[in-house]
């Protein structure tokens, strides 16, 4: 049977419970400092008694959790520490989101109860939750890239750009928030986007998009070449593109092929070659390197001339789209060849 001093501690229980904010009038309370740990961490909650204690318990929000050395929760994460006489501790292990809250130490001290309120508070590293997937456009189109994160203290969110051109020189810093909006995307703009989340409660989570930008060929590298008769000549045409150019090469409106008249054609990424390996008086003349995919065509005009030739050794003319006649040369041997 409950005495009289066990009857108060009771009642004193039952009134914490259901009124956590109001400690009973016979008792006394105080608020001790929050206690601060990152969820999946420990948490040690600590109540000091001393030799007048009579009774001690711990709660939480809506349950009693220890009575003396007896456990009430059927939380096994729930412990009671055997630590000095003078301290009643308890041991959450694995802290979650569910955890956060008020908790009180309960002492009946002379038959007069007293609380000791702690308030656990549970930080949650950031994390991305939600990204867009790698997307692939046309040049001119507007993209539009989302990054979710999720962490508390509430975290931040930033955007860095990692051009496909420039790898190894670093980020650059485009934008803070969820959102990355582009208009009018441009071929420079075609990269890794890595979106960066962070509450300083653990190292930023890091997540990348990758965005590639469609775009017509682009003849960057077209050189006229001179070589002797006899000699070994090459031709070089290249043309940057997304996706990768096709190439085609021509001696007026006559398309060459692999392997027929002495030559050789070898189409290497955005590189193609024309190699003569015994160049003769009908080699010379003006050559087309022709760069098509499925946004656009373009050409360049190159030379194989002589010794003593006069020549651009520079530069052969680049030209932004083909000519109307080899335009629709190209065109038409495309369509044959289906058939």
């Amino acid at each position: 049977m409950c005495n009289p001093a066990c009857f108060i501690f009771t009642v004193w229980l039952i009134a914490l419970l259901v009124y956590p904010g109001v400690p009973a009038r016979s008792g006394e309370s105080y608020l001790k400092d929050n206690i601060t740990v990152r969820q999946g961490d420990s948490a040690v909650l600590k109540c000091n008694v001393d030799n007048k204690v009579s009774r001690v318990a711990w709660l939480n929000r809506t349950t009693i959790l220890f009575t003396g050395n007896e456990k009430w929760s059927l939380d096994p994460r729930v412990v009671l520490l055997n630590t000095a006489v003078t301290e009643y501790s308890i041991k959450i292990i694995n802290v979650n989101l569910y955890d956060e809250g008020p908790y009180v130490c309960s002492i009946l001290t002379n038959k007069k109860p007293e609380s000791t309120k702690v308030h656990l508070i549970v930080q949650v590293p950031a994390r991305i939750v939600n990204i867009s997937a790698d997307v692939s456009v046309n040049e001119g189109s507007n993209v539009s890239l989302m990054c979710l994160a999720i962490g508390r203290p509430e975290p931040s969110i930033l955007w860095k750009f990692r051009s496909s051109k420039s790898e190894g020189k670093g980020n650059r810093i485009i934008t803070e928030g969820e959102y990355v909006e582009m208009t009018g995307i441009t071929k420079d703009m075609s990269g890794s986007y890595d979106c960066i989340t962070s509450n300083d409660i653990s190292p930023p989570d890091v997540r990348t998009v990758q965005v590639t930008v469609n775009y017509p060929p682009v003849i960057s590298r077209a050189r006229s070449t001179g070589t002797a008769v006899g000699q070994k000549g090459v031709l070089w045409c290249e043309a940057s593109a997304v996706p990768l150019a096709d190439f085609q090469w021509y001696k007026g409106e006559r398309r060459l092929f692999n392997g027929l008249n002495g030559v050789k054609i070898e189409n290497k990424g955005k590189q193609s070659m024309l190699t003569f390996f015994n160049v003769s008086e009908e080699d010379y003349g003006n050559y087309t390197c022709v760069a098509m995919n499925t946004l656009g065509i373009t050409n360049a005009s190159i030379i194989l001339y002589g010794p003593g030739a006069i020549h651009d050794v520079n530069n052969a003319a680049l030209s932004p789209t083909s000519s109307f006649l080899l335009l629709t040369l190209v065109l038409t041997l495309s369509v044959l060849s289906k058939f």
